[in-house]
């Protein structure tokens, strides 16, 4: 028939599953050497913005955010880390992008500020008897 191929079975090689699993073991160690589990060893598995707890299950869920939003600053002491859950971390991200395009939304203009002050006589109105 033309256009079919043949399956060819090929022989597993132990050496070459040995040097596989050997070659996960380092990555697995390397890995626990960086940020991410250093801060799941000294953090509590909580995420710093909604409180809510995570288990081994949902591990993986848990994500952690550099303070200063720099990467390459990880103190050993975890200082510049916090714990956030996925949907906290997306959230902070959003506002630091929204800061950078927009500002601080938070500091007024002058001419923007608020001119009515509600208790400005409040004394005087305590007073009366």
């Amino acid at each position: 028939m033309v256009g079919r191929r043949r399956a060819i079975k090929k022989k597993k090689d132990p050496a070459k599953l040995d040097a596989i699993v050997k070659k996960a073991h380092v990555e697995i160690s390397e890995r626990e050497k960086g940020y991410r589990e250093q801060s799941l060893k000294i953090h509590p598995w909580v995420c710093g913005r909604c409180g809510k707890t995570f288990s081994r299950e949902n591990l993986q869920l848990l994500t952690v955010h550099h303070i200063d939003h720099n990467h390459n600053n990880n103190p050993p002491d975890g200082s510049n880390w916090e714990n956030l859950c996925i949907y906290c971390h997306d959230n902070e991200h959003q506002k630091m992008n929204e800061y950078l395009e927009f500002g601080d939304i938070n500091v007024t203009k002058e001419s923007e500020a608020a001119t009515h002050n509600p208790f400005a006589d409040l004394k005087s109105l305590l007073n009366k008897d």
